[in-house]
């Protein structure tokens, strides 16, 4: 079987919201708090934010959701950016496997008009993803 990525319409996203938000939970223990997965369904809802899933699609069958990205067009004066806001797989460990797949993410940032795509992550997933590093976002609570 044979992974697909796809991007969801917003309409359909409540139909499927139920596999998806345990993956965007996921993702969002390594944030600091800045949103939660009822803030993401919102945007979503809104087209202010993009959902990308993967699936394994056995014929006849149950559809499962084994990875899901949101992405967030940013528009800076001068540069347009697709900024990736979440990243999760099922299991947590098989990102290795989806990395290829990310080619549908750059189509969706190019058909954006995007410039480039970024994602504040942390180091481990620079060195998977094998992009260049222009800089950390680091932070100091008040």
């Amino acid at each position: 079987m044979i992974p697909k990525v796809v991007s969801v319409p917003p309409k359909d996203i409540p139909y499927m919201w139920h596999q998806i938000k345990p993956l965007i939970d996921k993702a969002l223990v390594h944030s600091n708090g800045e949103l939660t997965s009822d803030d993401i369904l919102e945007l979503l809802l809104s087209k202010r934010e993009n959902l990308v899933i993967g699936y394994i699609d056995p014929e006849d069958s149950y559809k499962e959701i084994l990875m899901a990205v949101v992405t967030e067009v940013i528009e800076y004066p001068r540069k347009k950016v697709l900024r990736i806001i979440t990243w999760a797989t099922k299991s947590g460990y098989d990102g290795d496997e989806w990395l290829p797949l990310f080619n549908t993410i750059e189509y969706i940032g190019r058909k954006a008009g995007c410039d480039y795509i970024e994602a504040w992550t942390r180091k481990g997933m620079n060195k998977k993803l094998k992009w260049d590093h222009e800089y950390s976002v680091i932070t100091k609570q008040l």
